[in-house]
């Protein structure tokens, strides 16, 4: 632990604070707060330590309980920790009851972060904007609470936000600031609108998914062309629209925003004018990262933001990425005692084959089509291209009923 807190000294350190309740046991908390971890991780900070305690509801005053509250603080104090994290929206009540108790560092939620994390990211006027409306958004209700540290002017992670340039801010500011930036995104919208009418009546398909599935990999593979792409969260913000030619026949091809739980209203309000891509889109192409534990939830969680912004009635390829990294386990040895079962090393497994993955219960998706493949090896990747030229090609037919040269 010492020598893990003296390498992250040249970054800003945290540690990660969670509940466990009763629809949320350890295990799923670990899981949350694992990927909280990514999301400092990507913000350029380390975590040293996690704290967790079973509540039936969080502590409306200070989240978890007071005793906690005291051992989280003779921690950060011990390790000169910079900011705590916690996994969940905290309430500006909560918000100013923490930092009483625990002063002199950051306090922020998941929602903080993953704002911060945008800021940083955002690159267009369009994104900016977007990125700017939702942290005054969230700043609003936690004006009284964010004052101190609009005084104390701190930099760094959850300090990238809007009140760093204007100090007097008060809620009337901020809420012409508010009407303001919607007006500025009205036009923006406008503008974008205009340039997707330009396009014609070409067949449209969109990448969607949760962060970090590889939906950009995947669309350089296809386009062949060089949008960014990270093993990070968020490394795509704003819309790319390629044209992509199968076999001749062409379409348009858009990598959008990933999804991810527990995602701030705010964001999917001021992002819904990027999410007009997938809106407008006529084919759907969700990509999953199936060699992450916790696929299935994932895709839970891409449907449920698909519904929610209406683009769930559009038709779909469900494409499973990563094959390349994914193993078949051994299969648990029954009637054995827990303290007799040695833990199995699945390091050396063999990587699941496509056969294998094609007779698997993934691949009688209730979609309409399933493709396994991994985009960075170009692994399966002419079936890909195969289900899309022919869905699309479907849509084609309809609304060129004459180019059958093309095909």
């Amino acid at each position: 632990m010492a020598q893990l807190i003296e390498t992250a000294k040249a970054q800003e350190t945290c540690v990660l604070v969670g509940i466990i309740t009763r629809t949320q046991k350890k295990e799923l908390l670990d899981e949350y707060l694992d990927e909280l971890e990514f999301l400092a991780t990507t913000a350029n900070a380390v975590c040293i330590e996690r704290f967790s305690q079973s509540l039936d509801h969080p502590d409306v005053r200070t989240f978890v309980g007071s005793g906690k509250i005291e051992e989280i603080n003779n921690y950060v104090v011990e390790h000169k920790v910079d900011m705590i994290i916690f996994d969940d929206e905290l309430t500006p009540t909560q918000l100013r009851n923490i930092e009483r108790v625990v002063p002199d560092v950051k306090i922020l939620d998941r929602n903080n972060l993953i704002l911060d994390i945008f800021a940083s990211r955002a690159r267009t006027a369009h994104a900016k904007t977007q990125v700017e409306l939702a942290q005054y958004q969230y700043l609003l209700p936690r004006l009284t609470n964010m004052w101190t540290h609009l005084q104390k002017q701190k930099g760094g992670i959850g300090m990238k936000g809007p009140g760093e340039k204007e100090i007097e801010t008060d809620r009337r500011i901020i809420r012409d600031k508010i009407a303001a930036l919607k007006e500025d995104l009205k036009a923006i919208d406008k503008q974008m609108q205009t340039q997707r009418g330009n396009r014609g009546a070409m067949v449209r398909a969109a990448l969607v998914g949760y962060t970090n599935v590889g939906k950009s990999t995947v669309m350089n593979m296809l386009s062949k062309s060089e949008v960014l792409a990270e093993n990070k969260l968020f490394a795509t913000l704003d819309t790319t629209v390629r044209k992509v030619v199968i076999d001749n026949l062409p379409f348009l091809l858009s990598d959008t925003v990933g999804f991810i739980r527990k995602l701030p209203h705010q964001l999917i309000e001021s992002f819904k004018s990027t999410l007009d891509e997938t809106r407008e889109s006529d084919i759907l192409i969700h990509v999953v990262d199936v060699s992450h534990p916790q696929f299935e939830d994932h895709m839970n969680v891409v449907q449920e933001t698909l519904r929610e912004i209406g683009s769930l009635d559009k038709p779909m390829i469900l494409v499973f990425n990563k094959i390349d990294a994914l193993t078949f386990e051994e299969p648990e040895i029954p009637m054995v005692p827990e303290d007799f079962i040695e833990e199995i090393d699945n390091s050396d497994a063999p990587p699941a084959s496509l056969d294998d993955l094609k007779k698997s219960w993934m691949a009688k998706s209730e979609f309409d089509n399933v493709v396994f493949i991994s985009a960075t090896n170009r692994t399966n990747i002419d079936e890909l291209r195969e289900v899309i030229y022919t869905r699309v090609k479907e849509i084609h037919q309809v609304r060129y009923p004459y180019n059958d040269f093309l095909y």
